[in-house]
């Protein structure tokens, strides 16, 4: 039979070893990602030989840079920002590089900036996209048509490992490789929207999730604002003018600046990180030890978030496609609805499971420690 007495004290000098090997890489990474700045690229949808929408003679790449441009100069009132342009000037860059550049200044937020287009001309209204699996019909058009530049490459096949943005299979099968950022990404488009909607009364058309290539591949919150429709006659004659442009930019610039001010205080982006004192480890590994040993005690859960929005409706189970146990959490102007509670990730999975099964393709698990949201990846350690 194991002696209990002898085991355990085992398990807390293995344990100590571990912590302390942890706290020096924490340590070390605090101090990479310490940013004095909140960055954000600002990407201007399409340029140069990639027009992207033209109706009634109203030019997408054109309307996109003048917005992007003037969402910098919004930005640039604030000296918390560095901002940075995938594209300043009439010029075709790849998809791969936007995101290649985001990923090199490590920006806290990716924000690309389209305009949309309809075969019914009396469609109207904005909406902002977010990384997702979504498998709706109007979201997959929306996919193709933003994933369709990368055929204008060079050499796509070779970049884009036989990615072939007319295949609705290649859409579903991108994967949200940064579960961990998603949340935020639809926090912020929720910002956006709701200030096309509240501030310059505008038709939101919502947040919505799809399979775009660049969002995918940026390793940062991210979305994809469509400021409007350039095939409805009336809304592309106002994208097109200097006042709707700016109008669009700063509804934009002030959904950046919400969200920077929920998520990231001035004094924590500028707060000196300080190295663990060498005798203080053996405090804090005892306690960290004693915590893990103790873990079962501890209030890990797991929840399946179904959507988010900015509207708040009632969790019945008829307004959730017959899930029951849908509960509602406010997150600033954010609503989230979340399906479950579980001690294990083992069974939030099932949770899961049971929502995709009845449509919500886009849900995902999150992880709360005392009752505070965590990253799921720590969680599951």
């Amino acid at each position: 039979m194991l002696n209990k007495t002898c085991y355990i004290p085992q398990i807390k000098n293995d344990l100590k070893v571990l912590i302390i090997i942890v706290l020096f890489f924490n340590t070390l990474l605090s101090f990479s990602q310490s940013k004095p700045k909140f960055k954000v690229v600002l990407d201007a949808g399409h340029g140069g030989k990639d027009y992207g929408n033209v109706h009634h003679g109203f030019v997408e790449k054109k309307i996109a840079l003048a917005v992007t441009l003037k969402v910098g100069e919004y930005l640039s009132k604030d000296s918390d920002f560095d901002f940075f342009y995938s594209r300043r000037t009439d010029v075709f860059v790849e998809l791969k590089d936007r995101a290649i550049r985001a990923n090199k200044e490590d920006a806290n937020l990716f924000v690309s900036i389209h305009c949309n287009a309809a075969k019914n001309y009396s469609a109207f209204g904005t909406e902002t996209f977010v990384m997702g699996l979504s498998r709706s019909a109007t979201n997959l058009d929306v996919a193709k048509n933003e994933n369709s530049v990368i055929l204008l490459e060079d050499d796509y096949k070779e970049n884009y490992k036989g990615f072939d943005p007319n295949r609705p299979e290649s859409l579903i099968g991108l994967k949200i490789l940064q579960e961990e950022y998603l949340n935020q990404s639809i926090e912020l488009a929720a910002f956006v929207e709701e200030n096309f909607k509240n501030g310059l009364s505008k038709k939101s058309r919502g947040v919505k999730q799809a399979p775009l290539w660049v969002l995918d591949a940026s390793y940062m919150p991210g979305v994809l604002i469509e400021i409007g429709f350039l095939s409805n006659k009336v809304e592309g004659e106002y994208l097109n003018t200097e006042k709707g442009q700016n109008e669009m930019a700063k509804a934009i610039a002030d959904a950046i600046l919400s969200y920077k001010k929920q998520y990231f205080k001035s004094s924590s982006l500028t707060s000196k990180v300080e190295p663990i004192k060498t005798e203080e480890v053996a405090t804090v590994t005892e306690s960290a030890v004693e915590a893990i040993i103790d873990n079962s005690k501890k209030g890990i859960q797991f929840k399946v978030q179904l959507s988010a929005s900015g509207s708040k409706i009632t969790t019945s189970a008829s307004n959730f496609k017959g899930l029951n146990g849908v509960h509602v959490e406010q997150s600033g102007k954010i609503y989230k609805y979340l399906f479950g509670s579980e001690d294990t990730y083992e069974n939030a999975q099932n949770k899961l499971t049971e929502a995709k099964s009845k449509g919500f393709e886009s849900a995902f698990i999150v992880a709360y420690k005392d009752g505070v949201k965590i990253n799921l990846s720590d969680a599951i350690k």
